[in-house]
């Protein structure tokens, strides 16, 4: 899915916008897990880790945007945060659930609770900020 998005937006590889990744590993680079209906309770609600759903249809272009973002995220908050993604057209139970009304839209879960939501395209450093915020409110305070 990935490759076939970052085709649609014009991108070969990977962003600029991201930190140089270590040549010297072999392992396959991190990607959107793809939930859906069935197992969104599982993936989703059960994870200890920040989870971000991207809710997105094949027709809709900015959803192609949030995408290729939602790759790099994968790729940049390995092991720290669940990056998914889920087809509203395919999956009508959850995104009738949570309310969808626009696409793309990104819902940000923490001990499976929805603590934040963005509807629309934003850009990869609003993306990144908002993530910085919610893994925070998860630290302990340093005293």
């Amino acid at each position: 899915m990935l490759k076939r998005l970052l085709g649609a937006v014009g991108l070969r590889g990977t962003s600029p916008a991201l930190p140089p990744t270590d040549q010297s590993t072999t392992s396959a680079r991190p990607v959107p897990v793809d939930v859906t209906d069935a197992d969104f309770a599982e993936r989703v609600l059960a994870s200890e880790q920040l989870v971000v759903v991207d809710v997105w249809a094949e027709w809709c272009e900015p959803c192609q945007i949030m995408s290729a973002y939602m790759g790099f995220l994968a790729q940049e908050y390995a092991g720290r945060v669940l990056v998914s993604a889920l087809d509203a057209d395919t999956n009508p139970a959850t995104t009738e659930r949570y309310g969808i009304l626009g696409l793309p839209t990104l819902l940000f879960f923490r001990g499976g609770v929805e603590v934040e939501r963005q509807v629309g395209v934003v850009d990869y450093a609003t993306l990144r900020g908002r993530i910085e915020q919610i893994l925070a409110m998860d630290s302990p305070l340093i005293t």
